[in-house]
């Protein structure tokens, strides 16, 4: 059985597996062990509560088979972006143009660098294993978030975000980043990118312009890709649409893909989760989502359950791979 883990520090052999693996444009995996195995000791101690300071809580999942235990996945959920460390990106926004003399009125688009969503929690760095891409596995660990959310809302903000992967080519050239963002920085984009993931985003400040970006000045090229997510994260814009999250013409600085974002209370997990009982339950079994409903240790599976009122029944896989037993609590979403 396929089982979302709280992430350890001696997931970090796998961890950095999963990081190459990711290739170029995959900002929050694009670091070098030591700061991968930095990232993993912050998420153990956000999990067990030891870091006071919300924008520096950051949760790591591990997706991984139950039995052998090998490791096939990874995402993250940042509690507070944008306060400690800057969460640029371009917003993009329409200018009136008119003329009565030239009896002309069209409308232009401009780019301008903005941090509006300090404060927001971020879910992100998912990324799946080809070996069991088209299982189920890239839902289970995208809805785990938000179950891991949904068990402690308090540690979270209340709108959460989503930053897409924009069109990147094998050999890690953004077109947009070519046209829009080197000429500022004078670094390649693996450069930039690295930077970005590993320091606090002063030199974004320091370097991008403050005044907005026309669009219309841009080649045709860089245009088309504004707002395009790479086809690897076609699916997982489905899945954050699915959560309720929308696209509202926010782009990431460097390749142009597309920020989403959602009222955290009406993320379609979060909403629809309810909190029960492990207990003995008969009935005709369903699909779910069960989780530990709790943020220590925290386990997330796909299982078929029976559900009474508030008691719901597991199979003896899923009680072993949540480390669940009778009359203690769960969450669980069923499936529509």
């Amino acid at each position: 059985m396929l089982v979302v883990r709280a992430a350890r520090r001696a997931d970090h052999e796998a961890f950095v597996t999963l990081a190459r693996n990711a290739g170029s444009g995959f900002t929050s995996l694009s670091l070098d062990d030591d700061a991968l195995a930095a990232k993993l000791a912050q998420s153990e101690d956000s999990y067990a509560r030891r870091i006071e300071d919300p924008s520096d809580v950051s949760y790591q999942l591990m997706l991984e088979d139950s039995e052998s235990g090998r490791v096939f996945g990874t995402a993250a959920v940042k509690a507070c972006v944008g306060v400690k460390k800057p969460y640029f990106d371009f917003k993009i926004f329409t200018l009136a143009q008119a003329s009565r003399e030239a009896n002309q009125r069209f409308d232009m688009e401009a780019m301008l660098l903005v941090n509006d969503f300090a404060g927001s929690t971020e879910v992100g760095s998912l990324f799946v294993d080809d070996g069991v891409r088209g299982s189920g596995a890239g839902r289970l660990i995208a809805q785990s978030r938000y179950m891991l959310i949904a068990a402690d809302p308090a540690r979270f903000g209340q709108r959460v975000v989503a930053e897409l992967r924009g069109v990147v080519d094998a050999d890690g050239y953004s077109v947009f980043y070519e046209h829009v963002t080197r000429p500022f920085f004078r670094m390649t984009f693996d450069e930039a990118d690295r930077l970005s993931a590993a320091s606090d985003n002063q030199f974004i400040l320091d370097l991008m312009p403050v005044h907005p970006i026309y669009v219309d000045l841009l080649p045709s090229q860089a245009r088309a890709v504004i707002g395009q997510t790479h086809p690897h994260g076609v699916n997982a814009r489905r899945l954050l649409e699915w959560e309720g999250f929308e696209y509202h013409r926010y782009v990431d600085i460097f390749d142009a893909g597309p920020l989403m974002s959602c009222r955290t209370e009406n993320t379609r997990t979060v909403r629809d989760s309810r909190r029960v009982t492990v207990g003995a339950v008969q009935g005709e079994p369903v699909q779910a989502v069960v989780s530990t409903d709790a943020v220590d240790d925290f386990r997330c599976v796909f299982t078929e359950v029976t559900v009474q009122d508030s008691t719901v029944g597991l199979n003896d896989e899923a009680r072993r791979a949540l480390d669940l037993t009778d009359s203690e609590a769960a969450r669980i979403w069923i499936r529509e």
